[in-house]
């Protein structure tokens, strides 16, 4: 089966109707035109400019230009982490547990897929390491930011019940047990409704362009399991993570709540 390549005419065409979105969201005032627009821009820019690096990728398949790629995404999806969040944990802790916690998550289940489960040589080709460890960090991205913005929202918002828990002897653990458990699952929840409804209300992106390219059903169908299963895995650890040590960071030795530690 032969590809059908897009001309620019064609993503031309594909942007008018973002375009068309944007006029019409400032003509009802709905104040989101100018951050679509920008949206839209960063999208054309950033997928061209790692596609071109992928194909120089590509063509010279060598572990340190693949670490320092996979580097450069993690610390980008670390920052995205950071800013997205209402309230965050004030100086190098704010971007340091999203950032720990997504490698910690992302890096060992992508490598652990890459060398046991698909058995690629080498285990760092490009072809497979980089689209495998980017749909990872996108989606662990979104579950912890989710989880931790929940976490320090709530606690805000509820210092006085959290302080009240801890007058009468709770230890910070009790006192924000469930505002932790549903932090994490609120983490979760996207994964799990993206599972639920793969391949019933929604074909997922990989596996459409895996049968768009040509490959059999499936095969397609096999590695869009796989990397649902990972992602599912590498969320629900990095949210947890991410929940617990910002929740511990809330609190001092003496089990005392300080948002000032907060930004």
């Amino acid at each position: 089966m032969s590809i059908i390549t897009l001309s620019p005419f064609d993503l031309a065409m594909a942007a008018t109707l973002v375009v068309v979105l944007a006029g019409l969201s400032m003509q009802m005032r709905l104040g989101v035109s100018k951050v679509l627009l920008i949206a839209a821009l960063r999208t054309t820019v950033q997928l061209l400019l790692i596609g071109l690096v992928l194909k120089a990728l590509f063509a010279h398949v060598h572990l340190m230009w693949v670490v320092l790629l996979a580097t450069a995404m993690l610390l980008i999806a670390g920052r995205e982490v950071m800013v997205r969040q209402k309230r965050r944990l004030a100086g190098w802790w704010g971007y340091g547990v999203g950032t720990g916690s997504m490698f910690l998550s992302t890096f060992c289940i992508t490598v652990l897929a890459l060398t046991v489960i698909v058995g690629v040589e080498p285990w760092y080709q490009p072809q497979y390491a980089i689209p495998m460890l980017g749909m990872m960090l996108g989606n662990t991205m979104n579950g912890i930011t989710l989880g931790m913005d929940r976490l320090l929202q709530t606690a805000w918002d509820r210092r006085g019940v959290i302080e009240a828990r801890l007058l009468l002897g709770q230890s910070w653990r009790r006192a924000v047990e469930d505002i932790r458990h549903e932090s994490m699952r609120t983490g979760m929840i996207p994964i799990i409704n993206a599972m639920a409804a793969a391949g019933i209300v929604s074909l997922p992106g990989m596996m459409t362009g895996q049968i768009l390219s040509g490959t059999p059903p499936l095969e397609a169908v096999k590695y869009q399991i796989l990397i649902m299963f990972m992602i599912a895995a590498g969320t629900g650890f990095g949210t947890m993570g991410a929940v617990w040590l910002t929740t511990r960071r809330l609190f001092d030795e003496r089990h005392r709540l300080r948002l000032e530690r907060l930004r």
